[in-house]
């Protein structure tokens, strides 16, 4: 019974070290958390900013103003403050687990699942940069939730397989919105919020607890 005992924990131990090699198995819960609650509170900010320009219900002062051009303004500097504000926290979170842990917060796999990440994003970027240009403002928030969901599953391989599900979470809801448009924000503050905010307590609980 012994020998068997130490035998199941030798095979644990090659499979964590498999895992330490082959996958970036440091990403926190507390990542996800930090960035759905930085998404929804853009959403919420966003959502009285265009409250502000459709009916002049302004909640925030600093938030009022003129047409469309202001507006649009004020959505990519929400839009690039809440990006900041998540990946920082995400890489704090992060950073602190990769010490608990004992693994680098840069190696070969942190590259690859970058790459992997990145490549996805940028292309979408540019084409959702073009749909803005063109005012085909109802397509940005399902594409936003398409995309990322793609650039998830496209680097789910380097890390916890987890990830998947909130790669798939990301693109059931995009899709749907693109039915059901005029509710964009809404399915924008379901994905990058919620949906990240279940996903890093359900890591939390798994892995880190």
């Amino acid at each position: 019974m012994q020998e068997t005992d130490q035998s199941l924990q030798t095979l644990q131990d090659i499979k964590r070290m498999m895992e330490r090699s082959s996958r970036f198995i440091s990403l926190s819960g507390w990542s996800g958390i930090s960035a759905g609650t930085c998404a929804l509170i853009a959403a919420w900010v966003t959502s009285k900013r265009i409250d502000c320009w459709r009916i002049g219900d302004c909640l925030f002062p600093q938030l009022s103003g003129g047409g469309a051009a202001d507006l649009k303004r004020d959505l990519f500097i929400i839009g690039g403050i809440t990006f900041i504000a998540a990946s920082v926290t995400a890489f704090i979170f992060t950073f602190v687990r990769s010490k608990k842990n004992g693994t680098p917060i840069w190696n070969l796999m942190v590259r690859r699942l970058m790459w992997s990440v990145m490549i996805p994003l940028l292309a979408g970027g540019c084409l959702l940069y073009r749909m803005i240009q063109l005012e085909q403002f109802e397509l940005v928030a399902p594409g936003c939730l398409i995309i990322y969901g793609l650039a998830l599953l496209n680097g789910s391989k380097y890390t916890l397989g987890e990830i998947r599900y909130l790669a798939i979470g990301q693109l059931i809801l995009g899709i749907i919105n693109l039915w059901m448009i005029g509710y964009g924000l809404h399915f924008w503050a379901l994905g990058f919020g919620v949906l990240h905010i279940m996903y890093g307590i359900w890591m939390w609980f798994k892995y880190e607890r």
